[in-house]
């Protein structure tokens, strides 16, 4: 169990700092979007911009300018995938608690399978009518579908763990 623990901890700074990264991305580039700070013409008529990385004349970021693309094809899945790294490091935090079977362990759980089973394919739908959604991405949602259905099953055994728990604390 202390590896698990070690490699739990490991897996949520991990994660968390990958929420944190992807957040900071969308924060900068919405702040260079609005502003038009950092922000270079990518071609001639204007249809991409690049996003230089700060203070410098580097490309960070290359983005269509057309509102439905920055919406649907750029924020949108950077913030899913900040909340999907988000919940992920929750889930990760669940492994290294000393109390293993804890409702509030229950809840991380239940939060990131239901995550994962319906906001992907959402997202997916929402999507589709303002721009193209390719066959990658649909093999994404088929994943964190599959994810999510696999944290259900481990939700469900540590439901059947606290309320284990639970008799065997009123027993002793």
């Amino acid at each position: 169990m202390r590896r698990t623990k070690i490699i739990s901890k490991i897996l949520f700074y991990i994660s968390r700092t990958l929420a944190m990264g992807y957040l900071l991305m969308i924060v900068y580039a919405v702040v260079c979007l609005l502003t038009g700070w950092n922000v270079q013409s990518a071609t001639s008529g204007g249809a991409f911009v690049n996003i230089l990385f700060p203070f410098t004349n580097s490309p960070f970021l290359i983005i269509d300018t057309a509102p439905t693309y920055i919406i649907f094809s750029f924020l949108l899945p950077l913030v899913l995938y900040s909340l999907f790294f988000w919940l992920a490091s929750e889930v990760f935090k669940v492994f290294h608690q000393p109390r293993l079977f804890s409702s509030e362990n229950v809840v991380h759980l239940r939060r990131f399978y239901l995550f994962n089973v319906f906001i992907p394919g959402a997202a997916a739908l929402l999507s589709r009518p303002f721009t193209v959604v390719e066959k990658d991405i649909w093999l994404l949602v088929i994943v964190h579908f599959f994810l999510g259905i696999f944290i259900y099953f481990l939700a469900a055994i540590f439901t059947q763990g606290l309320q284990l728990q639970k008799e065997q604390d009123l027993f002793i």
